[in-house]
């Protein structure tokens, strides 16, 4: 798979969240960056998808504003990357992690598992201490509806390399009702990672439409205008059954 090039020691980046409390453990600094080889139907950011778009900073910008927002992270929180899909710029993220764990900032990859290169398997197993896997759907035919790319096991292979590394993992999975909110799928994901050691917890993320807006200024067609969002009941009946597989079950 292709990777964004961008100068020595730069990244290209879409947007920067302060003060995020969703992308991992306690607050943090969300980095998003540009680019993604998918083009998921649900996609609530859908302009970090064209990897010619967004701004490039220097790394040590980047650090520098971690480091101002250290005193804010506390024990738990930190600097995640997220996107789009940030292992698209692995080469250029490990030196950005490295300075990251220099200053003693806790490091976490947002990612949907696509890629795993040697630049990617360096970041992941030397200087992430978190990567948070997006599981899209169990058969290969629902991942490809939903992705637009087929093979969903390079993400499983990814879970294993990760699992393998014996380092921390959480899941997270979009509940889109009667797309991957079937019962089915929940008892097959939980089945396939039932054994795994690293996963602390998968996070159920509620299927909503605050994208649409996006879709439509870039003169795309948002396909699933007629799915519905999750009543509190289907997510609650989520949760029971994937805490029959997970120590920890959170809805977003």
């Amino acid at each position: 798979m292709k990777t964004i090039k961008t100068e020595e020691n730069t990244l290209r980046v879409h947007s920067i969240e302060s003060f995020g409390t969703h992308d991992g453990p306690g607050i943090r600094l969300v980095v998003f960056l540009q680019g993604c080889k998918l083009k998921c139907l649900y996609c609530h950011n859908p302009d970090t998808i064209e990897t010619s778009g967004g701004t490039e900073y220097k790394i040590e910008e980047l650090v520098e504003i971690a480091l101002k927002m250290k005193p804010y992270f506390g024990k738990k929180g930190g600097v995640t990357v997220s996107g789009g899909e940030p292992l698209l710029q692995a080469k250029e993220l490990i030196p950005f992690f490295k300075r990251l764990k220099e200053e003693g900032i806790h490091t976490n990859v947002d990612t949907n598992g696509r890629i795993l290169n040697s630049f990617a398997k360096t970041l992941i197993d030397e200087y992430a201490d978190l990567v948070m896997l997006d599981i899209k759907h169990m058969t290969e035919e629902g991942y490809l509806a939903l992705t637009g790319v087929s093979c969903k096991e390079t993400t499983f292979n990814f879970a294993a390399h990760r699992e393998a590394s014996g380092k921390n993992m959480w899941l997270r999975y979009v509940l889109i009702p009667e797309i991957t909110g079937k019962p089915e799928l929940l008892h097959a994901m939980g089945n396939y990672f039932k054994e795994y050691k690293t996963i602390e917890k998968i996070e159920i993320q509620p299927y909503h439409k605050l994208g649409i807006h996006k879709w439509e200024a870039l003169g795309w067609e948002y396909q699933l205008k007629n799915a519905r969002e999750n009543t509190p009941e289907e997510l609650e009946e989520a949760a029971a059954i994937l805490k029959k597989y997970f120590k920890e079950v959170k809805i977003n």
